[in-house]
């Protein structure tokens, strides 16, 4: 089951948005500052939204959804900025219908695409993105710290 994170369930996501970033090697993590940052996000924020899955009732996963924009397409686009399952539960779905999910709330919004990357290195969700009907970008993403 797939549902919009909120007050009521808000605590249930922070263990997970944690381990994501355990998962990307993030060096300085802060629950407190994950806390501030996440709570801003919900189905009624137009910066965005983001997903809880349950599986059993237990919270197994989530994804992170923010608006942006596009000049090459002149377009509002849709990023998927955070996408997780627990150990566990990976190869079973999860990812797919998060990502599904995703795609449907972008669309509802206007968006014209839903976007994402991924690290070179997690082969696992590349199989998963290969699998759907998505297309593999040729850009390379910079970051630079202001």
């Amino acid at each position: 089951m797939i549902e919009p994170v909120s007050k009521n369930n808000f605590s249930e996501i922070l263990p997970l948005i944690r381990a994501y970033q355990q998962f990307y090697d993030v060096a300085s993590i802060s629950d407190e500052k994950n806390a501030a940052f996440f709570s801003q996000f919900g189905e009624s924020n137009p910066a965005g939204c983001q997903f809880i899955y349950r599986e059993s009732g237990d919270a197994i996963g989530f994804a992170t959804v923010y608006f942006s924009f596009a000049s090459t397409i002149t377009e509002k686009v849709a990023v998927l900025n955070d996408l997780y399952t627990i150990p566990g539960h990976r190869g079973k779905g999860v990812g797919r219908r998060l990502i599904e999910h995703c795609r449907g709330y972008a669309a509802d919004h206007g968006a014209a695409r839903l976007q994402w990357v991924t690290a070179p290195d997690n082969t696992p969700a590349q199989k998963l993105y290969e699998s759907m009907n998505t297309k593999r970008s040729t850009w390379y993403f910079y970051t630079c710290n202001v």
